[in-house]
C-alpha cells in the first residue's frame, strides 16, 4: 500500500495486468487528487467545528450569579487552536493516522469544561483513518481508550464540582464520543478491509505475472539449449565426417574408392541436411510443413557404418533386445553418434574405436573407448556436455575420461516401467 495512494490508483497503472477499470468517476476523480481530497476533508471539518468553538460556555461563579453562563473568551482560543492543528492535522492522515486522532481526542477532552461538539467532526475522520491507514487492531483500541479517556475525565472533573451531574454528564459524553468513534471505525474497518483485500489481489497477480515471465523465460532458455544440443549433434558429426571422407577422397590415388567416399560425402550432406530441414520445421509458426513429431532415432548402426564408410577402424557390438522408449532410442543414437564423432576428431590415427550398447530390462548402457588420443589444444567443447544434458533429462548420467591415450565414454540411461494398474 503506498502512502497516499487508493488501490483504484494502481489498478490503473498496473496495464500489464489487465484488469478493468475501476467504477464510479466521482470515486477515481478522488483517488488520483489525494492532496485535494484530503484539504476538502480538512476544511470541512474545520468549518464544521467553528461553531461549536465560539459558542463554548462555561459557568462562571465568580459572574453575574448562579446559573448565569458567560463567554469564556481564554478558553474558546484554545479550542480554536485545537482545531486548526487537528484540521491540519488531517492533511497527514495517511502517513500518520495516529496524530490527528490524538489531537481530536484531545479537543474531545475540552468539553469538560465547556460542552461542545466541536470534535465530533474531526474525531469520525480520524478513527476512520486509523482504520483505513492503520489497521483494525489499533483502530479498536484507540476508539476504546478515547471513550473510556473522555467518560473518565468527566466524570472525575463533575464529581468535584457537581456530583449530582457527574453520573448523567459521564453517560452523555460515554454515548456523544462513543457513537462518534463508532461511525468512524465501522465505516474505516469497511473501507479499510476493502483496500487490503484489494492490495492483496493486485500483490498476487503482480506475483503471477512475474512467475509467468519466469517460466516463459526458462521455457525459452530450455528451448535454446535442445536446439543447440540438436544443432551440434547433427552439424558436428555430419560435417566431421564429410571432412574425413574428403580429405581422403583427396589423399588416394584409386580413382573408385575417391569416388565411393566423394558418394558417401554427399550422402552424408544429405542426411544432415534432411535432419536440418526436419528440426528447422518444429520450430516454425505459420503451420506450413511444420511436423509435430520429434526427430526420429538415430540407430547406432547407422553412425559407425558412416564411419567406415569413412576408413575409421569402428566396431560395433550389442547385446540385447533394442525395444525401448523412443526418446531413450533418440538418446543411445545422439551417444554414439557424438562419441564415434569425438574419436574421428581428436584422435584421427586411432587403431581401434569400439562401441558396445548393452540392452537391459532396467536400463540401457553404452561404451565407447578409443586410442590415439592426442594431448588437447583447444578447450572442451559442448558436445559431451550436450550428452550429459540430455542423459540427465531421462534420469541418467554420462561418464567420459582420458587416461594413457585412451578415452572412455560411459553412459547409463534407466528404462522406465509402467506401474501396475496403469492404462
Amino acid at each position: 500500500m503506498t502512502k497516499a495512494g487508493e488501490p483504484e490508483v494502481r489498478i490503473l497503472e498496473d496495464a500489464d495486468l489487465r484488469l478493468p477499470r475501476p467504477p464510479g468517476v466521482i470515486r477515481r476523480f478522488w483517488a488520483r487528487h489525494p492532496l485535494f481530497t484530503d484539504i476538502l476533508i480538512a476544511l470541512a471539518c474545520l468549518l464544521l467545528a467553528i461553531p461549536g468553538a465560539t459558542n463554548a460556555r462555561r459557568v462562571d461563579s465568580a459572574g453575574a450569579g448562579p446559573g448565569a453562563e458567560a463567554p469564556w473568551w481564554g478558553f474558546s482560543l484554545v479550542i480554536v487552536l485545537l482545531i486548526l492543528a487537528t484540521s491540519a492535522a488531517l492533511l497527514v492522515r495517511r502517513r500518520v493516522p495516529l496524530l490527528p486522532f490524538a489531537l481530536a481526542t484531545a479537543l474531545q477532552l475540552t468539553t469538560i469544561a465547556a460542552p461542545h461538539g466541536a470534535a465530533v467532526p474531526a474525531l469520525v475522520v480520524a478513527t476512520y483513518a486509523l482504520a483505513v491507514y492503520g489497521s483494525n487492531r489499533i483502530c479498536v483500541i484507540a476508539a476504546l481508550a478515547c471513550t473510556v479517556l473522555v467518560t473518565l475525565a468527566t466524570a472525575a472533573a463533575l464529581a468535584v464540582t457537581d456530583p449530582a451531574l457527574a453520573l448523567m454528564s459521564a453517560l452523555n459524553t460515554f454515548f456523544n464520543t462513543g457513537f462518534s468513534v463508532l461511525v468512524g471505525a465501522l465505516v474505516g474497518v469497511n473501507i479499510g478491509n476493502r483496500r487490503r483485500w484489494i492490495a492483496a489481489i493486485l500483490d498476487r497477480s503482480r506475483q503471477l505475472v512475474i512467475e509467468r515471465d519466469q517460466q516463459a523465460e526458462l521455457a525459452a532458455a530450455a528451448e535454446r539449449e535442445r536446439i543447440a544440443r540438436e544443432m551440434h549433434d547433427i552439424v558436428s558429426h555430419s560435417l566431421t565426417v564429410i571432412v574425413a571422407l574428403t580429405e581422403g577422397a583427396g589423399a588416394t590415388a584409386d580413382r573408385d574408392r575417391a569416388r565411393d567416399a566423394t558418394d558417401a560425402a554427399a550422402a552424408t550432406a544429405r542426411q544432415a541436411l534432411n535432419e536440418m530441414r526436419t528440426m528447422l520445421g518444429v520450430l516454425r509458426t505459420d503451420g506450413v510443413a511444420s511436423p509435430l513429431a520429434p526427430l526420429a532415432p538415430v540407430p547406432p548402426q547407422e553412425s559407425v557404418a558412416v564411419a567406415q564408410r569413412a576408413g575409421f577402424p569402428v566396431s560395433l557390438s550389442t547385446t540385447g533386445e533394442d525395444h525401448v522408449p523412443a526418446p531413450i532410442a533418440y538418446a543411445v543414437g545422439r551417444i554414439v553418434q557424438e562419441g564415434v564423432t569425438n574419436a574421428i576428431r581428436h584422435a584421427p590415427n586411432a587403431s581401434r574405436i569400439t562401441v558396445r550398447v548393452a540392452y537391459a530390462t532396467d536400463d540401457v548402457t553404452v561404451r565407447i573407448d578409443n586410442d590415439g588420443v592426442r594431448p588437447a589444444s583447444t578447450p572442451p567443447g559442448f558436445g559431451l556436455r550436450g550428452l550429459a544434458e540430455r542423459a540427465a533429462l531421462l534420469g541418467g548420467e554420462l561418464r567420459s575420461e582420458g587416461r594413457d591415450g585412451t578415452w572412455r565414454l560411459r553412459a547409463r540411461i534407466p528404462i522406465p516401467h509402467p506401474v501396475q494398474g496403469d492404462a
